[in-house]
């Protein structure tokens, strides 16, 4: 009965000293859940046309706690999305002539400024990339890679921004 027990216990023991262990390795890597960014400003107003970006842009400022104003003078900082662009290359063809690898590629450009400022800063461009293998066999599974890879880079453009956005100073900072 002793032994049982003991063995019982050396097992419980054993758990949670792996556990214990896990949770030292993940604090000693650096791991942090992604938290919100630290904006210097507390509204927006976005200026420019409506891109495929704008609903994500503008849930990901509501929940950094930045208000999106519908007029340049109730602004701190103002945003110029300027354009999007996806594109489409072949990376490699097989001996047949046939294609084996896209390369997809998502460009955004935009500028701000502060409301207090009568120049805008210089075009920022933002640049997703991303290698899929393609074969006419699964055209279907194939599109839906396709186009999950273009939503993933259009998420990496809206987090890309903010961290952008992280790095403007207040206003009365910069002079």
């Amino acid at each position: 009965m002793q032994n049982t027990l003991s063995l019982a216990s050396m097992r419980r023991m054993t758990v949670i000293s792996a556990i214990m262990l896990l949770a030292l390795a993940l604090a000693a890597c650096g791991f942090q859940l992604r938290g919100a960014a630290d904006l210097s400003f507390k509204s927006l107003y976005i200026q420019g046309g409506k891109l495929s970006i704008s609903r994500d842009l503008s849930r990901s400022f509501k929940t950094n706690g930045v208000q999106v104003v519908e007029k340049s003078e109730d602004a701190e900082l103002l945003l110029e999305l300027l354009s999007e662009s996806n594109q489409k290359r072949i990376q490699s063809l097989s001996g047949g002539g046939l294609v084996r690898e896209f390369e997809l590629i998502y460009l955004l450009n935009f500028r701000v400024r502060h409301a207090s400022s009568p120049t805008w800063g210089p075009v920022q461009t933002i640049r997703g990339r991303r290698d899929f293998s393609y074969s006419d066999d699964a055209l279907l599974g194939k599109a839906e890679e396709e186009a999950r890879l273009n939503s993933d880079m259009r998420n990496d453009a809206v987090r890309e921004l903010l961290r952008r956005l992280t790095a403007i100073k207040p206003a009365a900072e910069q002079k």
